[in-house]
């Protein structure tokens, strides 16, 4: 008996570190800080203290969720780990609700309740794969871009420039004017769509000059 008992029991931490490592093969796909380790060790690990929190108040008695129930602090302390703030903007949001979600898909499994906890893997893989790319192609996340445009040295071409940003309705992080053998430059930095960036792109050609974008880091990860 204690040895299918054991069978059980591996049965469900292996279920629990493969549902964990699905998730984060995608983070880790996707270049993001918690990737393939993370996610398995937090699902695996939150199997374990749920089977232990269980199996440890039916050898010595107590509350079945004692021990179960401290996880989730654990794991918000984790969360915050992978959240960081740069210049006023917040990144990571994102992948720590996914290791917050991957804590309860692994208590799910620890707890017996498989079909539960594939069916919210399955939910978490949609959320971030499918709807991801969905924000992405619709342009809903901002970026934070970074553009250079340059010209002929104008008296009016830095005035020209700052007009099609105000008249967007945009506000720029820095902003900066040099010459050099090209003419004149302005640079600067704003936080905008990928329809935004087109359409800056777009105005600043028609100033008949030479417009480069590049795209810093998204404002929230996702």
């Amino acid at each position: 008996m204690l040895h299918d008992l054991n069978v059980y029991v591996v049965g469900r931490l292996l279920l629990a570190a493969v549902l964990g490592g699905v998730v984060g093969l995608e983070r880790e796909l996707s270049h993001k800080p918690a990737g393939i380790r993370t996610n398995m060790l937090i699902c695996l690990g939150a199997a374990l203290f749920t089977i232990i929190s269980y199996e440890m108040a039916s050898s010595f008695g107590g509350d079945h969720t004692r021990i179960a129930a401290q996880i989730i602090p654990g794991i918000g302390f984790i969360g915050a780990g992978v959240v960081i703030r740069e210049r006023g903007t917040v990144i990571g949001i994102t992948s720590a609700a996914t290791i917050f979600v991957v804590a309860s898909i692994g208590m799910a499994v620890g707890s017996s309740l498989y079909v539960t906890g594939i069916f919210a893997t399955l939910v978490l893989l949609a959320s971030l794969v499918v709807i991801g790319n969905l924000e992405q192609r619709l342009g809903l996340h901002l970026q934070l871009v970074n553009f250079r445009v340059t010209a002929a040295a104008s008296a009016d071409i830095v005035e020209r420039v700052r007009r099609v940003v105000d008249e967007m309705g945009i506000q720029t992080r820095t902003w900066s004017t040099r010459r050099n053998d090209e003419g004149l430059v302005v640079e600067f930095q704003a936080e905008i769509t990928v329809p935004q960036e087109r359409d800056l792109v777009s105005r600043f050609g028609a100033l008949n000059a030479k417009v480069e974008s590049r795209q810093m880091r998204p404002v929230t990860a996702l």
